[in-house]
């Protein structure tokens, strides 16, 4: 797929105030100013992460009420039903909030709706088993934001609700006791990006504050947080990226039992990175919804003893059998838009098929995404409806055009690059049309093209320890805190090039007397044109690689560009 280069345009002056600021290398300052770090002070903050940095949690809206209905539940020993999506984002929040106030002598059980039976959200069947067990609160994590019938329909029955969600509201807010989500438009709290478990972070922050407990009693949650942020694909920014600094050196320095038999588990014998949390471990959590039983993940997270180990396995095997689903059903979606040429013209692609497992319809989307990269559903049949994954490009978004075709929904939410939605099946043609109507209307055409954004042109001699070590304070990386992106011109092939593992492509390239090795996944068909010998431009990034106790660094292709 053709690729648009587009190199990063970045104010010369703000670049040269900060290097004359901070003393940094110019390039270490062009990234900073790039990532909207302007002064020293910011500088400081951004290289240093400090959890004396993070907002004041009672600064967002209803903090306050929130606490205040814990309490007094706490005091009164009414028992308090922690609720949560059945996602990674939803399991850490269930296992973080019921651990702590399990911890501080509250009377609590917790309960995650089954994707297949109930679906998204707050469900009825959750309502029913809160009132059969005497539940008098709630505390919904990761959803509820548009659970407005529910939230009402449980305040009759005598249940209050909590809601922390950090999806987009409505106009209107649940009639809960409390909603935090600092999406809301009367919150003041200065971040506004936490994931679900985030947002169930500082409710537990500003709860110890009240109960006098020390930071630490906090803090060891940490790691849970780090997971959900990297599971969800939330902002790596600001308090996030303090989040996820802070819970990766508690997975790396002081694992919680559960995490560590999964990196077991996985293969992992290493330090963990935030990819791992990405690419190895939120899979396997994230498996229990998809296949089985979310309270299963729960079940490991909040494992202190011997079942770690069995846990891990079983979510492992879980994950195997997700594995084979989703490649299966990829493929088969692939074929569907080979044999129709006239989908393939389209700008949006919305496939249907009554047998394809529910539980990884999202990966479906997200893989067919990258592959014709446009807005994206997907749809299987559940409980009498459609029920679809959604997934955008980055630039375009996909919950305003999935909005503007409501009338035809029967349910639908998320933001602005991923979305769930329920149809009657006698609507899915009208859908379909309309889907395309909307997108073809309001998306732009280079938004349809991927795009590599190139942080600098650097020589090869640029890529050397000092470098590493400076780039590695970059991290933890994500989204708007990519790994950067750096392009050399007129590089050549050493003659050392080769295939690797059929489909990869291992380089060794020169110029002006400095070499690089490094590798190209899945990029096997260009070594032909790279042996011919003629210079070419390559966009990649800078890693170590470790082989046998001895580190090198080496670059990962994401394009080759010739001259024509």
């Amino acid at each position: 797929m053709r690729r648009r280069w587009n190199l990063i345009q970045t104010d010369p002056q703000q670049v040269a105030d900060l290097t004359a600021a901070t003393k940094l290398d110019d390039l270490i300052a062009r990234l900073l100013v790039q990532r909207g770090i302007t002064t020293e002070a910011e500088a400081r903050r951004f290289f240093k992460p400090s959890l004396d940095q993070l907002p004041d949690p009672m600064l967002m809206a209803d903090m306050d009420k929130a606490v205040h209905r814990l309490l007094q539940a706490r005091n009164g020993q009414q028992p308090v039903l922690v609720y949560g999506d059945y996602d990674v984002d939803g399991t850490t929040a269930v296992a973080m909030v019921f651990s702590f106030l399990k911890s501080q002598g509250f009377h609590c059980d917790y309960y995650v709706p089954n994707r297949y039976t109930e679906g998204y959200g707050i469900s009825q069947q959750g309502i029913n088993y809160a009132h059969n067990n005497g539940i008098r609160l709630i505390v919904a994590l990761d959803c509820g934001i548009k659970s407005h019938k529910m939230v009402a329909e449980a305040a009759q029955a005598g249940i209050d609700f909590i809601v922390c969600d950090h999806h987009l509201p409505d106009a209107e807010i649940p009639p809960a006791v409390a909603v935090l989500d600092p999406k809301r438009t009367d919150c003041r709290y200065p971040y506004k990006e936490l994931s679900g478990c985030g947002i169930g972070f500082k409710l537990v922050s500003a709860l110890a504050r009240q109960l006098g407990r020390r930071y630490a009693d906090v803090n060891t949650y940490l790691d849970l947080v780090a997971v959900s942020i990297a599971a969800d694909i939330v902002p790596v920014t600001g308090e996030n990226r303090v989040l996820a600094y802070y819970g990766l050196k508690k997975i790396n320095e002081n694992p919680r039992p559960g995490l560590k038999a999964l990196s077991v588990v996985s293969g992992l014998r290493r330090e963990i990175t935030f990819n791992d949390l990405v690419f190895v471990i939120g899979p396997r959590i994230n498996a229990a919804g998809r296949m089985d039983d979310a309270r299963k993940a729960i079940r490991l997270l909040l494992e202190e003893g011997s079942q770690a180990e069995e846990l891990a396995h079983q979510l492992d095997r879980l994950n195997d059998i997700r594995r084979e689903h989703d490649l299966n059903i990829t493929q088969q979606a692939l074929n569907m838009l080979e044999q129709q040429p006239e989908l393939q013209e389209r700008k949006t692609t919305v496939l249907f098929d009554a047998g394809w497992h529910k539980g990884v319809i999202g990966i479906v989307a997200s893989r067919l995404q990258d592959y014709y990269f446009r807005p994206t559903v997907i749809l299987t049949e559940s409980n009498g409806l459609l029920s679809g994954s959604a997934r955008s490009v980055p630039g375009f978004d996909l919950y305003e055009a999935i909005d503007a075709c409501r009338d035809v929904l029967v349910e639908y939410g998320g933001h602005t690059f991923a979305a769930g939605l329920k149809l009657l099946p006698e609507n899915l043609e009208l859908f379909v049309r309309r889907f395309e109507e909307v997108v073809a209307d309001t998306i732009k055409e280079d938004q349809l093209i991927p795009e590599l954004n190139i942080s600098a042109e650097i020589h090869l001699s640029s890529i050397n320890p000092s470098l590493w070590n400076l780039l590695k304070r970059f991290a933890p990386h994500g989204p708007q805190n990519q790994r950067p992106l750096f392009v050399t011109n007129g590089v050549t092939d050493t003659g050392w090039s080769r295939v690797v593992k059929e489909k990869d492509l291992k380089v060794n390239l020169k110029k002006d007397r400095c070499t690089v090795t490094g590798i190209g996944f899945g990029m096997a068909d260009q070594l032909p044109r790279i042996r011919q010998g003629l210079p070419f431009s390559i966009c990649y990034t800078v890693h170590e690689n470790e082989w046998n106790g001895e580190k090198r660094l080496e670059i990962k292709l994401k394009d080759l560009l010739w001259n024509e």
